[in-house]
């Protein structure tokens, strides 16, 4: 991987490089846009040849930030090189708190002197200053709009972005989503150890504080409890996980000063979460007019094939519906193995991006 170019542009930093892989040239290149005065969100454009579709927004979720869940450097570790091979310019972002994005400064302070940090109200402005920034460097393709795809606490996001700003979205997908007004969660609503102890039905901000601290082994064991075979090698590559652990950990540039190293994520996201888990509605499917593709995973932990029941009823202003369940896929199928389920999600996102 060689650097190409570095310039500046106005307010904004661009270097461009590019990575040879079967025989096509795929293109990087990083920007940051203002979102709240002082906020800058960094963000990926990644496409190779000519795009012919339109451009896409991928948003991680409530943990690990943009490059790691989407642009990984290993074979099967890149949804954002998968869709741009397939005709799109890809652009991934981190929210505010997240990667390269600017940290809010309760993440610089002990994590319990402070509430949950960068909940959804504060996540879909920085969406709406990405989309603003991709609108202007796509030149008016797909007529201004931009695709959308969230994944877990992303879709949520995006799904809050899209029944804000309906006319902006070209199409939506929602992948391993909570939605509500579910009220029940088997793992992270009423009873667990997210709700307050003393006060029924409230977030347990003591247990999270701002941001959490998480080591490359916390992020294994939601996977592997998700994955039917002892040997979990049957169904993800152990070069995508070590990718996957080791651009966690970069995306903190603090990580290594603490010990096991460990990277912060904002605890905004669990707060969102508990609620959407114990059936509160954040906001509204039936202001989305874009065509929705609604993805879930057979094992995943996270959504509930209730949550898709709910958002294929109340998308009733969208101009398609479409729900796909992955049978045995788990929550993170766009990084497990091709025949676990990812060539199948490859399909469906692929399919729905190219129908007009």
């Amino acid at each position: 991987m060689g650097f190409l170019l570095n310039t500046v542009v106005g307010l904004v930093t661009v270097a461009s490089f590019a990575v040879e892989a079967r025989s096509e040239k795929v293109e990087r290149a990083e920007f940051h846009v203002t979102s709240d005065p002082g906020v800058r969100i960094a963000v990926r454009e990644v496409a190779a040849g000519r795009p012919a579709g339109p451009p896409v927004l991928l948003l991680h979720g409530a943990r690990v930030p943009g490059l790691g869940s989407f642009d990984l450097p290993v074979r099967g570790g890149s949804l954002a090189e998968d869709l741009a091979r397939a005709g799109h310019r890809v652009y991934v972002m981190d929210a505010r708190g997240y990667g390269r994005s600017t940290r809010p400064p309760a993440l610089s302070q002990p994590p319990e002197a402070n509430p949950p940090a960068v909940r959804s109200d504060a996540v879909v402005r920085d969406v709406a200053a990405v989309v603003e920034g991709i609108r202007r460097r796509s030149g008016g393709s797909s007529g201004g709009r931009v695709a959308l795809l969230g994944w877990a606490t992303g879709g949520h996001w995006l799904g809050q972005y899209a029944a804000a700003h309906p006319d902006k979205v070209d199409r939506l997908i929602l992948y391993n989503t909570l939605y509500g007004p579910v009220p029940d969660h088997p793992t992270m609503g009423r009873g667990s150890d997210n709700e307050h102890p003393d006060r029924p039905g409230q977030f347990n901000t003591a247990r999270f504080g701002a941001y959490r601290l998480n080591t490359g082994d916390s992020l294994l064991p939601s996977w592997d409890r998700s994955i039917p075979d002892e040997d979990k090698t049957t169904w993800r590559d152990p070069a995508v996980v070590d990718a996957y652990v080791k651009a966690a950990l970069a995306s903190d540039p603090a990580s290594g000063t603490r010990t096991p190293p460990s990277f912060r994520a904002p605890s905004g996201a669990m707060e969102d979460s508990f609620y959407l888990s114990t059936g509160r509605q954040l906001w509204d499917a039936s202001l989305i007019t874009a065509p929705t593709l609604v993805v879930r995973s057979g094992n995943d932990f996270w959504s509930r094939p209730e949550d898709v029941t709910a958002l294929s009823s109340h998308l009733v202003h969208a101009r398609s519906v479409r729900t796909v369940e992955l049978p045995g896929a788990t929550h993170y199928v766009h990084l497990d193995r091709p025949e676990r389920g990812r060539d199948r999600f490859l399909r469906e996102i692929t399919a729905f991006l190219a129908a007009r």
